[in-house]
């Protein structure tokens, strides 16, 4: 099979060759029609996470190696499966879910593959769909799009569902409660469209980018807020008419963590997402006195992503912007995202035949 990959940490991906797999077992192997390109992919290429102090976690300690052909929100057609997979048929189109841990251990087994201690997520830990091929590790962890575009369907392995876990951590809150987003980029998009589709009409939005505060308010969002400058936290409160009881952070960095925690009022609730990096520094006592949660939120598990597939096909769940792009451009659609110029979401394309 060919693949785009990552030959050396921060060096341009690099069409490669590479044996296709041979499913056995319960797997099954797929030929890739489309693959979004997340931000979690600039961390794998970059081969490293940032988390605070001068403290660096490297993805090679955590066992990544390379060449690795990277990409987790993927869809494709079934080519072939092994002797224990059940239910298929050749040129089904799925959605792959990609979190998936070691199979047999009881979070697995219950469909909560993403909290399994032993991860070995596709487009991180093994071949993604940067490829013309990837391997599914059981049927269950493939989702029929039916009639959805598979472009947009592609995304809800990873950006929807991310978004969707944690909107339901945020849950329950009255439509009319304001509920703050950090971040308009694909996630806050998506973030947008799950919310609406929730029947939530009070999302804020805050993001220092003018023409991504410009697409939350096409998506949906009741108010935006540049959170460039001192006083950001003053001004989302204002927005918010006070502190809010519920936060997700789609960047998850320094800043806006601090940001956010100092949003929160009494009892409220900071569900931090993104990965960008860094520390927050917690005034303890503050916690108890006020009531505080600071929770992690993992992307989301494969119940997670076929309840948000059965909601996207009732036709409640509006898309997002998509940019198409073909494989062979997967390096120049990842630079686009690293540099700041993607609004929505890239996916990649495989080649006609």
């Amino acid at each position: 099979m060919r693949a785009w990959a990552v030959v050396e940490n921060g060096a341009p991906l690099q069409e490669i060759e590479l044996p296709t797999p041979e499913p056995t077992g319960t797997q099954v192997l797929l030929e890739v029609t489309h693959c979004g390109v997340c931000h979690s992919d600039l961390h794998v290429w970059d081969g490293r996470y940032d988390l605070g102090g001068g403290r660096i976690m490297n993805l090679k300690d955590r066992g990544v190696t390379l060449p690795l052909a990277m990409g987790h929100e993927i869809a494709g057609r079934v080519v072939k499966w092994g002797p224990q997979a059940r239910g298929l048929a050749v040129g089904d189109l799925r959605i792959v879910y990609p979190w998936v841990g070691c199979g047999v251990c009881p979070v697995c087994l219950s469909d909560e593959d993403n909290m399994c201690q032993t991860g070995r997520a596709i487009g991180i830990f093994q071949h993604g769909g940067y490829a013309t091929h990837v391997l599914a590790m059981h049927p269950r962890h493939l989702v029929d799009p039916g009639t959805l575009d598979p472009a947009l369907a592609a995304t809800y392995a990873c950006s929807g569902i991310t978004v969707y876990a944690a909107i339901r951590k945020a849950m329950p809150l009255e439509p009319h409660t304001p509920l703050l987003l950090i971040g308009a980029g694909g996630l806050g998009l998506s973030a947008l469209a799950v919310l609406k589709a929730l029947g939530h009409r009070r999302a804020i939005v805050a993001d220092i980018s003018a023409d991504k505060r410009q697409a939350a308010l096409a998506a949906g969002a009741a108010q935006v807020v540049d959170t460039s400058g001192e006083d950001a936290a003053q001004r989302i409160m204002e927005a918010a008419g006070g502190p809010l009881g519920a936060i997700i952070d789609l960047v998850n960095g320094s800043a806006t963590a601090a940001i956010a925690f100092a949003c929160l009022r009494k009892g409220g609730k900071l569900i931090q997402v993104g990965l960008f990096g860094g520390e927050l520094r917690l005034p303890l006592p503050l916690m108890a006195m006020r009531a505080l949660t600071v929770q992690g939120s993992f992307v989301g598990s494969v119940k997670d992503l076929r309840e948000l597939v059965a909601l996207a096909q009732t036709g409640a769940l509006p898309g997002l912007p998509i940019t198409e792009v073909p494989m062979p451009q997967a390096d120049a659609a990842l630079m686009r995202l690293r540099d700041g110029h993607v609004t929505g979401r890239l996916v990649l394309r495989a080649e006609a035949a």
